[in-house]
């Protein structure tokens, strides 16, 4: 995919899959708009339950990881696989332990994460502006608040840890789904416009 046909087809590809899945991704964008607004009103809960619920995943994994470590404990890499498993089960310990504790190791992460994802979705919002029409501008908007959100989760460390964490993962996911819903009815619209050309035709 190299050269500019292979590209152009591929984002042809996108916007026809946008456009036969519209419903999927306007029910995704609601659900995204309502779990945002949850997670702005009680940010503190939201700050736990997501400290908790990453506990579990690396508790999870940790324990799977160890059990297959052991099981082929005679394959290259024992050790580190080991100590990943360990690690892993540690962190979910003090995550779930101590998930407030745990919540300013957690928004270092997320500072990364809004970082990685406003990029990312400012480069696809001008790689598909031609597609995506007037609606581009919405995942441009997405991506400049990610690197927004991730400026002022930085400077208020760490005494914002045990609000902010729940607070800006909820705006994000209040955009998003505000992004995801608009591109939808962009897409339905479109559809819609093309069905009636071709019935007139």
């Amino acid at each position: 995919m190299s050269n500019p046909g292979d590209i152009s087809q591929f984002q042809r590809a996108i916007v026809q899959s946008v456009r036969d899945h519209w419903v999927m991704f306007l029910i995704e964008g609601v659900i995204l708009v309502v779990l945002g607004l949850l997670a702005i009103v009680v940010p503190v809960v939201a700050t736990i339950a997501v400290a908790i619920f990453l506990g579990w995943l690396f508790l999870i994994s940790g324990i799977v990881g160890l059990i297959t470590t052991f099981w082929a404990r005679h394959a290259p890499g024992f050790w580190w696989a080991l100590v990943s498993a360990v690690l892993a089960i540690a962190a979910g310990i003090v995550l779930l332990g101590w998930p407030i504790s745990g919540a300013i190791s957690l928004t270092l992460l997320l500072i990364v994460f809004f970082i990685i994802e406003g990029v990312a979705s400012i480069m696809y919002a001008f790689e598909h502006k031609k597609e995506l029409s007037g609606q581009w501008g919405w995942m441009l908007v997405s991506g400049i608040i990610d690197l927004i959100l991730a400026a002022i989760i930085w400077a208020g460390l760490p005494g914002t840890a045990a609000w902010a964490l729940g607070l800006l993962v909820g705006i994000n996911m209040l955009f998003g789904g505000a992004s995801l819903i608009a591109m939808a009815l962009h897409a339905r619209s479109t559809d819609a416009g093309a069905t009636g050309s071709q019935r007139a035709a």
